[in-house]
């Protein structure tokens, strides 16, 4: 016991100067990474745009986020408060900030149709202000809608950081880029993909698990997937998708139509169509 007591004692110390240098590696660890050195454009703090995120969850959902006894006389100097800090946060993004502000509008009434998607699509929800709080479909849409009106001025990464930082709060992953029509309702929401080039129409409704993705990448010739071509599910108006259905290709489900849970869709389905499992014999 003394002898393991004397080995104890004389174990070498930590020389966190070595460790740093070998994490470091004289910068060449960043420029794996594709960062150069120096960067005149360093990368976005995701911690900023959260908090600027959850600014305009505030600004778009008055009451439900941020200060939650506003009153009809307070709104207004709420609203115009928290635009300003915003405002103040992206001072080097002036015109992507400008039009980014004057489009909100547009974004609150598609969150608003969404959120009463919700309340009237789930026999459970007793008032909008519960999908708002407690439903994570709605959750996961103020993250996207907000993103993809990023993502089509074409800001870099931030869409992408949103996102996931609502994956990450919900379980549901939707790419920035999936463009998503009026009132879409995702219930319960765990597990559901919806791919980059998605488009999915009006008063949609999808149950947990659901996936929306690709059937293959096409490769060039180097063997490396190809970027920006169409590979994800078109989703007509009214179409009901129900748990754990995978539906994969550029392919076309039809206005009206019930997709089953656990099926597997590859190909297009024409409008008011009911695609199910087939029964055991």
């Amino acid at each position: 016991m003394r002898e393991a007591a004397m080995n104890e004692g004389t174990e070498e110390p930590l020389n966190l100067t070595r460790v740093v240098e070998k994490l470091s590696g004289s910068s060449h660890v960043l420029a794996r990474l594709g960062k150069r050195v120096p960067c005149a454009h360093p990368l976005p703090s995701r911690e900023a745009l959260i908090r600027v995120f959850e600014g305009l969850r505030a600004v778009l959902l008055p009451g439900y986020y941020g200060d939650s006894e506003l009153t009809e006389q307070s709104l207004p100097f709420h609203l115009g408060a928290t635009l300003d800090r915003l405002e103040t946060c992206a001072r080097r993004g002036r015109e992507i900030t400008r039009r980014f502000m004057e489009r909100l509008p547009e974004v609150q009434n598609l969150l608003l149709g969404d959120v009463q998607a919700a309340y009237e699509g789930d026999p459970a929800c007793t008032a909008p202000d519960e999908a708002i709080f407690c439903y994570p479909g709605v959750q996961a849409m103020v993250c996207q809608r907000i993103a993809h009106l990023l993502y089509e001025m074409r800001v870099p990464l931030l869409p992408r950081i949103l996102t996931e930082h609502a994956h990450g709060l919900t379980g549901i992953d939707i790419h920035p880029g999936a463009r998503i029509g009026e009132r879409f309702f995702i219930d319960h929401g765990t597990g559901v993909v919806i791919g980059e080039t998605c488009i999915i129409g009006k008063n949609v409704r999808l149950y947990q698990g659901v996936t929306l993705g690709a059937k293959s990448f096409p490769l060039d010739e180097h063997g490396n997937p190809i970027k920006g071509i169409d590979r994800h599910p078109i989703i007509e108006d009214d179409v009901v998708i129900y748990a754990g259905a995978t539906i994969l290709g550029r392919i076309t489900i039809g206005k009206g139509s019930v997709i089953g849970g656990n099926v597997w869709v590859t190909e297009s389905v024409p409008p008011c169509s009911k695609v199910m499992q087939e029964r055991r014999r």
